[in-house]
């Protein structure tokens, strides 16, 4: 199969759309048919079939698409590990990290990689779980930083922090003042994440759980680092990692209500994908986020 086919093959499988990925490619419709044909032809089996105004894969564009995949990422890294050879610790590592670990754990790990090896270039992409594991499944990740999910197939993880998430006040609050129940919670209005975000589910459900009314959302935003600095100027709860209250990120602004039915405990862990090129960068990189003090 030529190489070109499947990387337009490729583009028109995760478009879903002949227009569209005649316009990205700079390629006429008639030409990206005749693509398609020719791989259909060695295949054996059609690719695609219609579905509404465009097209969605076969079960034979399904398989191909993997194998697609899987070439360009061999290829890819073929050329990335070639030309590191004799360059030492350098290279450009791109890496998907969600917010709490992007304002906690990178900063340092990224100042020693840096003196270490300053011609290493980083790219980091911040945002939530299921906005990166897409980026990384499709190549344009080397690493992602995020909450452990359960085991997917071409992916391997490897523990870094345990990171604690706890409904949190300004020092001020009222609810400080006493030792306070979940009930006592739901006296009062909250800023959270939206419904869906895996700490607001989990929070909702816990009240759930107790038959309890779930917390009344006066302000919502999936601006995650911008709830810190919210609840400090407010009378507002939420529920954020512990981080957020320790040295100078929190300091005397924000005050921990304890309870242990809203203290929720996740993992932070480095995925990659299995049997990709790492770069003496990104090995480097792992090894210095396994090191640091939240991750010990």
């Amino acid at each position: 199969m030529d190489l070109r086919d499947l990387r337009y093959f490729e583009v028109i499988a995760t478009l879903e759309h002949l227009g569209k990925a005649s316009r990205q490619l700079h390629r006429t419709q008639p030409a990206l048919t005749s693509c398609i044909r020719r791989l259909e032809e060695q295949c054996g089996a059609p690719l695609f079939e219609k579905a509404g105004r465009g097209i969605r894969l076969s079960a034979a564009g399904r398989v191909l698409l993997k194998w697609a995949q899987r070439l360009r990422f061999d290829e890819e890294d073929a050329r990335r590990e070639m030309a590191s050879i004799g360059q030492g610790l350098s290279g450009h590592v791109r890496i998907g990290i969600v917010p709490t670990a992007a304002q906690f754990l990178l900063p340092p790990v990224a100042r020693q990689l840096l003196d270490e090896a300053p011609e290493v270039t980083l790219r980091t992409v911040v945002g939530l779980i299921d906005t990166l594991k897409p980026l990384l499944r499709s190549g344009e990740l080397d690493l992602m930083v995020g909450t452990e999910s359960p085991e997917e197939d071409g992916f391997a993880s490897h523990l870094l922090a345990e990171d604690v998430i706890v409904v949190a006040a300004s020092a001020s609050h009222p609810l400080l003042r006493g030792q306070p129940t979940l009930k006592d919670l739901t006296s009062y209005r909250w800023a959270l994440q939206p419904p869906g975000a895996p700490t607001r589910d989990w929070l909702d459900h816990t009240f759930d759980r107790k038959r309890l009314p779930r917390p009344r959302v006066q302000v919502e935003s999936t601006m995650l680092l911008m709830l810190p600095a919210l609840i400090a100027e407010t009378g507002l709860l939420s529920f954020i990692s512990r981080h957020h209250l320790a040295g100078r990120h929190g300091g005397s602004r924000l005050k921990e209500i304890v309870l242990k039915e809203t203290t929720m405990r996740r993992r932070l862990v480095v995925t990659h994908r299995v049997n990709s090129y790492l770069s003496p960068a990104s090995l480097r990189l792992i090894a210095l986020l396994s090191k640091t003090p939240a991750a010990s």
